[in-house]
């Protein structure tokens, strides 16, 4: 059996895949952020709570929100700071007592659902993470490409495109720059952004200031504000999903992370995309994760093949 684990900013997902692929296990924790130390123990937790309910050992796939530098093997570009510049497979590794596979989260989800989820049969495959930070993968033909500088797909740190006066030069983000278009359309760059516009906080969902999730569902409920917000977030989506189409003119571009569960962006943002694609018509197919807001855990479990 194979154990996956999705380790999201807010969240850490676990499932054990049986010789089927079936979904037999599943747990998911809280991510003990800013906590290096207790990112490695929960993740140790979950394997042996894993591994016994398989009553067997497993092996252990990993999709992070980073990569591991081809240069240096230490974790770069994670919005999960706490991870950037550190050994993470060698000291996981050491902490399980056997050897780990990671790779990028959005890749493992661009693998889960080019190979049986929403975009399966499709030549030309773009996923998208919309959670804590806004990851990306590219599957072409069945084959996940990672890139020479392992960056394939990583959308979020282009800065926003078409930015209205009010958008420059943008928020500041943990890359060192400022406007990426992660600061606004992850969970938190929505939130901030909510904030920004009524007053209410700090938008980090802490100190009761409201999160994405509350906001969408005041949206939902009829809350203008609310409303407002999730719009003009649309809308951002709908310029920075156009690049990509302009770049790598997918099939499909298939959604996960805890944003992707936002029903009515699936019509919205391919409505609002068109004026800023090079193209005559956008035939491109905006759809959610098939395997849920989590699917990339199943990405991660097939890091290893099967025995």
């Amino acid at each position: 059996m194979r154990i996956g684990i999705d380790l999201g900013g807010t969240k850490i997902e676990a499932v054990v895949l049986d010789a089927t692929d079936a979904i037999c296990w599943r747990r998911r924790v809280p991510t003990p952020r800013d906590s290096y130390e207790g990112t490695l123990g929960a993740i140790r937790e979950l394997v042996a709570a894993a591994e016994a309910a398989a009553r067997e050992p497993c092996t252990v796939g990993i999709g992070i929100p980073g990569a591991v530098s081809p240069v240096t093997k230490l974790i770069k570009n994670a919005n999960s700071t706490w991870l950037i510049g550190r050994p993470f497979e060698e000291d996981l590794a050491r902490a399980l007592g056997r050897k780990v596979r990671l790779a990028n989260d959005a890749n493992c989800l661009a693998v889960s659902e080019a190979a049986d989820g929403a975009a399966a049969g499709a030549d030309v495959v773009f996923a998208v993470i919309l959670g804590t930070g806004t990851g990306g993968g590219l599957v072409v033909n069945g084959q996940l490409v990672p890139g020479a500088n392992a960056i394939g797909g990583e959308w979020g740190h282009n800065p926003l495109p078409a930015p209205d006066v009010d958008e420059r030069p943008g928020p500041a983000c943990y890359c060192g720059r400022s406007g990426c278009i992660e600061t606004f359309l992850s969970g938190p760059g929505l939130a901030a952004d909510y904030a920004r516009r009524t007053g209410t906080g700090t938008g980090t969902g802490t100190g009761g200031a409201v999160t994405a999730e509350q906001i969408v569902r005041r949206a939902a409920a009829g809350e203008p504000a609310a409303g407002a917000a999730l719009d003009v977030w649309e809308g951002r989506l709908a310029r920075s999903l156009a690049t990509v189409i302009n770049i790598v003119d997918p099939d499909v571009i298939v959604v996960g992370g805890g944003l992707s569960q936002i029903a009515r962006l699936y019509a919205n943002v391919p409505a609002r995309w068109g004026r800023y694609v090079f193209s005559d018509r956008v035939v491109t197919r905006l759809v959610p994760a098939a395997h849920g807001d989590a699917s990339g855990v199943r990405g991660a479990a097939w890091l290893w093949e099967r025995t």
